[in-house]
């Protein structure tokens, strides 16, 4: 699990503990580099969270390019992404190309979206569902004021309905990422955290 100061590390951490996962939590470049898998957390302003990254983009895009799984939870989907009207002038780790947006709903939707929201998996994707296949109509967690918009929407796989159709999870090839929070979502979340320990070769 990425240290670089920014995340809800000890949450997450007790999760992957809970399903017997052997994980660490780090900031030392080379265990980071030598990682079977990448957990990429996040929690705060998009900028300052980018700004604290910067000096770990290198090792993500190699951990990637070496077709290594990466989890990212929270805000670590959003930073998977081009951008974010939260911080225009600043450049998300651009994996995928698209945008976080801020909700713009009636008053009757408060935010952020917090709480427990139940989440339809996307059956027509194409590209990775595998670790979602028993979640279709599962309750999640979630705190967010910001959703993704991609580009492409076939890397989608997974919505909520919270006055919108919001994208919540999305998946491609080694790359897996949760608007929600699996650690924080009961057993159901956990068992999602198993299927990724289970992309590990």
């Amino acid at each position: 699990m990425l240290d670089y100061g920014s995340g809800n590390l000890r949450s997450i951490y007790n999760g992957f503990k809970k399903i017997g996962s052997d994980v660490s939590i780090t900031s030392d470049k080379d265990m980071i580099r030598d990682a079977d898998a990448l957990i990429l957390p996040g929690v705060g302003a998009f900028g300052a969270v980018m700004e604290n990254l910067i000096n770990y983009k290198d090792l993500i895009y190699d951990h990637i390019h070496d077709d290594k799984p990466l989890l990212g939870i929270c805000l670590g989907l959003q930073m998977l992404f081009t951008g974010s009207e939260e911080t225009p002038d600043v450049k998300g780790l651009d994996i995928f190309k698209g945008e976080a947006k801020r909700f713009k709903l009636p008053d009757e939707y408060k935010i952020p979206h917090m709480g427990w929201n139940q989440i339809t998996v996307n059956q027509t994707d194409k590209n990775n569902t595998s670790l979602l296949t028993d979640a279709d109509n599962k309750y999640m967690y979630f705190v967010h004021s910001y959703y993704i918009e991609p580009e492409d929407p076939s890397i989608i796989t997974a919505y909520t309905d919270y006055g919108i159709k919001v994208p919540v999870a999305i998946g491609k090839n080694n790359i897996h990422a949760l608007q929600f929070h699996p650690e924080k979502s009961g057993e159901d979340g956990l068992n999602i955290l198993r299927k990724f320990v289970n992309t590990i070769e």
